[in-house]
């Protein structure tokens, strides 16, 4: 028995007594139990009343008071334990900070951290069988922080990426076999319950721990193929593909046997964020270049037309023409442009430019803008001022269950369009809402040979993962998914919860422009362009089908989660 000093538990009492006024005679007479029970300092009885509470509202408050006396009294495993026993996510954050003060901070600003009361929590709780002092693949040790500040106040990174891959590769060589129960296990259709995953990353961080590898891939996912509602269980559920993963020379994180980058935990955060704050919720990219850029480059053409350009001063012509346009603007909007997921959408659409303008090898079936152009003899080429292209969202439908507890993406995800802009001796920009033959045929090829583009340059994946995300949060906030699920994403979609890595802001590019001679004309072409992400009209109720067949409704029954293990937020 721990017993717990009187100032101590006359907080939790009160707050006992406070809910006493409102509650039968019965549960009153519960609580007074409780309460005697952690004076006592007898917390298993406590766990045990509060369980037994008539109500979830009640059995949660007993459990969050439980937990604060458990982790006072030094049962930190037990807190734990309390806590993840609470079953609405808003009573558990209130409850984890109220914890957090007795695990992390209750020792004085001058107290040394107690690293090994935090091991211990930490692997008697999360996954206890996984550590290495029980033959498991998991290590945890002390550790110093992870940035250091020279004399001149920069900050820099004590550890550093490895380009070569050889230390990704010796990890992975020396990796212990996973079992069954593995996240790295290939499964055609794996489950990722987000109040579950949600809980257990709270928990990590209550003890100072960021979440798992696992946790940080969302186990592996590839795509996101269903959302499923369980209201019984409080699950909210996202399915897809999933196995292995690794990172690939690019950094990315990909899956092992299709080479496909994996979702990623803080792009989902990032994303539903922001899908959750309005019905209008949209975000995207712009690259542009700007009109003092512009206007310059139509003096250099026009002055360049007086003579003729001699083929072995072609290249220095056209640096010429790159410099006076100099570089391009860069215009993130919606999202954070220091998150990850603003910075895949820049990578993305810039390289998808390179392709149009021949300076990155596309795939077969996708040809260059200029490689297009075909004049016959004395034919002019057609006009070059200014070729937009951007992506946008393309999805075939949303399929839904009758009772809307199982929704179905269906489509390719991601379309190429494309608009032929006029460019006025100033410089300006002139939107036309049209486009030519050839600007749009190589939007439609770009979009037709999107699968094949994205096996050979990953980023387009994961942007239409970044899209995959936009929809799903989209759906969750007009289908209203949380309250069913009874889940408030208290931790993950409250901007104040779960920290997201932030990054430089990419605010301009190297310009993407090219040019190429035909019957001794030069034609130039440059390209602006960017991504919208727009799934509001994707998602209103007369556009979501519902399956007639009720082969949606049997995938839902049959990949019900059920019991899980301790700390398992996934399944297949």
């Amino acid at each position: 028995m721990t017993n717990v000093p009187r100032a101590g538990w006359i907080a939790l009492v009160g707050v006992l007594a406070v809910m006493a006024g409102s509650l039968s005679a019965a549960e009153s007479g519960l609580d007074a139990r409780i309460e005697a029970s952690i004076a006592a300092g007898e917390f298993a009885s406590a766990v045990r009343l509060a369980r037994e509470a008539p109500t979830p509202r009640q059995r949660d408050a007993s459990l969050a008071a439980v937990a604060a006396a458990q982790a006072k009294g030094g049962a930190r495993s037990a807190s734990l334990d309390s806590l993840a026993a609470i079953g609405d996510d808003r009573v558990r954050a209130e409850a984890v900070t109220a914890v957090a003060r007795h695990l992390i901070g209750g020792q004085g600003g001058g107290a040394q951290a107690d690293f090994e009361s935090l091991i211990e929590l930490i692997t008697t709780t999360i996954a206890p069988t996984t550590w290495d002092e029980v033959g498991g693949p998991g290590s945890i040790a002390p550790f110093p922080t992870g940035v250091f500040v020279d004399a001149e106040g920069l900050l820099q990174r004590m550890i550093r990426l490895e380009p070569t891959g050889d230390l990704a590769a010796l990890r992975a060589a020396g990796e212990i076999p996973k079992g069954p129960a593995s996240a790295r296990k290939s499964s055609p259709l794996r489950k990722v319950s987000l109040p579950r995953l949600e809980k257990w990353i709270r928990l990590r961080a209550l003890v100072g721990r960021r979440p798992t590898e696992a946790m940080q891939v969302l186990a592996g996912l590839e795509r996101i193929q269903y959302v499923f509602v369980y209201p019984d269980s409080g699950d909210l559920v996202l399915a897809g593909p999933a196995g292995d993963w690794c990172v690939d020379p690019e950094n990315r994180v990909v899956n092992k046997e299709t080479g496909r980058p994996v979702l990623r935990l803080d792009d989902l955060v990032v994303v539903l964020r922001h899908m959750m704050s309005g019905r209008d919720a949209r975000f995207g990219c712009a690259i542009t270049p700007t009109q003092q850029g512009l206007a310059r480059v139509q003096a250099v053409v026009q002055e360049s037309q007086k003579t003729a350009i001699k083929p072995s001063q072609r290249t220095e012509w056209l640096e010429k023409v790159r410099g006076s346009l100099g570089k391009q603007q860069i215009d993130v909007y919606g999202l954070d442009p220091r998150t990850r997921a603003a910075r895949i959408l820049v990578e993305a659409d810039y390289r998808m430019k390179l392709i149009g303008m021949g300076l990155e090898e596309g795939v077969a079936g996708v040809e260059s803008y200029l490689a297009m152009v075909n004049t016959g003899p004395g034919g002019s080429p057609p006009p070059m001022d200014v070729l937009r292209w951007w992506f946008t969202l393309d999805y075939d439908a949303l399929l839904a269950t009758e009772d809307r507890n199982a929704f179905a993406l269906r489509g390719r995800g991601v379309r190429v369009l494309s608009e032929n802009e006029l460019l006025t001796q100033e410089g300006k920009r002139v939107h036309t809402g049209s486009s030519d033959a050839l600007n749009r045929r190589f939007a439609r090829s770009f979009t037709e040979h999107f699968e094949a583009l994205a096996s050979k340059y990953p980023v387009y994946a994961e942007m239409r993962n970044l899209f995959d995300l936009a929809l799903v949060g989209a759906l969750i906030r007009e289908e209203d998914l949380t309250g069913k699920s009874g889940w408030h994403g208290a931790y993950l979609v409250d901007p104040g919860g779960y920290p997201v890595e932030l990054g430089p802001a990419p605010r301009s590019v190297a310009t993407v422009i090219n040019h190429r001679v035909i019957h001794r004309v030069h034609i130039v072409a440059g390209v602006s362009g960017g991504v919208r992400v727009d799934p509001a009209p994707l998602v209103r109720k007369d556009r979501i089908e519902v399956e007639p067949h009720g082969e949606l409704k049997g995938r839902r029954t049959e990949h019900a989660g059920g019991e899980l293990t301790t700390g398992m937020w996934w399944w297949d």
